[in-house]
């Protein structure tokens, strides 16, 4: 659909959406009549702090209020303190799409979010419409950037970007071990997220000789067992299985692969949302050791990432994951742009962010910088592993912290 339309399409149902709320924002320069540039500097949060993705979105906005917090107590930015208005998406994309309107009336500078690709597809079309820039920390789909939106932007690496990584490391790590892979089955949750990651392993493994099927998946928001699907691909003879699920749904294929127990070499995740995470260890116990993950992951050798992490643990009394340093980072973006802009308005905080440089505390071959399409060009996925209940950096070998075991546990036993 051509952006134009699809703008007219979605600014519709905002509207509609808006009126049902009982507000009546228009677009444009609502947010100058909510006061943008008196007052505090107003930057919006869009994430599931409810529904099935709760854990993950409370995380974010978590992350997002820290960095709030570090900004006020370094003076605010542009000489105002800046204020954390807050929405939650429940994981619906038409939820996202009015909150997001609620927001930027209240005169939020710029939005971050959302955690689901279909939820930021929505939230985007809010952000062109209004002109208020949006910064994705967590999205991987990469359609989303293919509609030529001057607002949109992404700190993680985009899907494209992460399953090409994870067949390229897939075949490097299987061929140093003296097990390259063969055959892949591909396992994912049904969404723009789950399908893009899925066809992208699936074109770049191609490339590589690496013969990928079946294609599985499944819907994430109501999936309560997947053995007949991890049974499925014990009968296809793939010696590797991808997954590209969220948290909770890659949480069941691993107790699912703990029964069936496949034939398989090594359980490879694409932009997953559990097997990169300390939670997946505690939840899963043994049968999380050995998983792989190729996707976005905090530096672990950046003393301010080292420092945040431990106050968030601190805090919460859990470890933060990465999402929540991305929506970190994400918020530095807006602050930062306010700052170097000395504005509020949302035309020149979108023109600064298009043009600055960030450091973040993610990992990445450089600072944040976007390129025409939005897309942070320094962004790096990469490799990490379960071992010995701890998560590790494997892979590529100049960020390793350890050697890739390429075998799953249940062979072990």
């Amino acid at each position: 659909m051509a952006v134009r339309a699809l703008v007219a399409v979605l600014s519709a149902g905002a509207l509609l959406a808006t009126a049902a709320c009982g507000g009546s924002a228009p677009s444009g320069a609502a947010g100058a009549a909510s006061g943008r540039d008196e007052g505090p500097v107003k930057i919006g949060a869009l994430h599931p702090v409810s529904g099935a993705f709760a854990v993950d979105g409370q995380q974010m906005r978590r992350g997002a209020e820290l960095a709030v917090e570090q900004l006020n107590r370094n003076g605010g930015v542009a000489g105002r303190p800046v204020e954390l208005i807050t929405g939650d998406t429940q994981g619906k994309a038409e939820v996202g799409q009015s909150e997001a309107q609620r927001l930027i009336a209240e005169g939020a500078a710029g939005l971050v979010g959302t955690y689901q690709s279909a939820v930021s597809t929505n939230v985007a079309v809010v952000a062109e419409r209004n002109k208020v820039p949006f910064v994705m920390d967590v999205t991987a789909s990469d359609a989303i950037f293919t509609h030529g939106y001057r607002y949109s932007f992404r700190v993680q690496p985009g899907s494209t970007v992460i399953a090409t990584a994870a067949a390229n490391y897939l075949k490097e790590v299987s061929a140093r071990t003296g097990k390259p892979v063969r055959k892949v089955a591909f396992l994912h949750e049904q969404t723009d997220f789950g399908r893009g990651a899925a066809e992208g392993f699936t074109k770049a493994a191609a490339k590589l000789g690496i013969e990928v099927g079946p294609d599985i998946s499944y819907d994430a928001t109501t999936v309560s067992d997947l053995t007949a699907q991890l049974t499925q691909v014990k009968a296809s003879g793939a010696d590797v299985l991808a997954v590209a699920g969220y948290y909770s749904d890659s949480l069941l294929v691993s107790r699912a692969l703990a029964s069936v127990k496949p034939d398989l070499d090594a359980v490879w995740g694409v932009s997953n949302g559990a097997y990169d995470q300390p939670k997946f260890v505690a939840d899963a116990g043994p049968g999380a050791e050995l998983y792989f993950n190729t996707n976005y992951h905090y530096d672990a050798t950046k003393p301010e990432t080292i420092a945040l992490r431990a106050e968030y643990q601190r805090r919460y009394g859990d470890p933060m994951r990465t999402g929540a340093v991305l929506a970190y980072d994400a918020v530095q973006v807006i602050a930062q742009a306010v700052a170097k802009s000395g504005s509020t308005d949302p035309e020149r905080v979108r023109d600064t962010i298009s043009t600055q440089e960030v450091e973040p505390l993610t990992v990445g071959n450089g600072p944040i910088s976007f390129d025409g399409k939005g897309d942070n060009r320094h962004a790096v996925p990469v490799l990490t592993q379960v071992q010995g209940g701890v998560i590790k950096q494997v892979h590529p070998p100049q960020i390793a912290e350890s050697e890739p075991d390429y075998s799953v546990m249940w062979r072990q036993r």
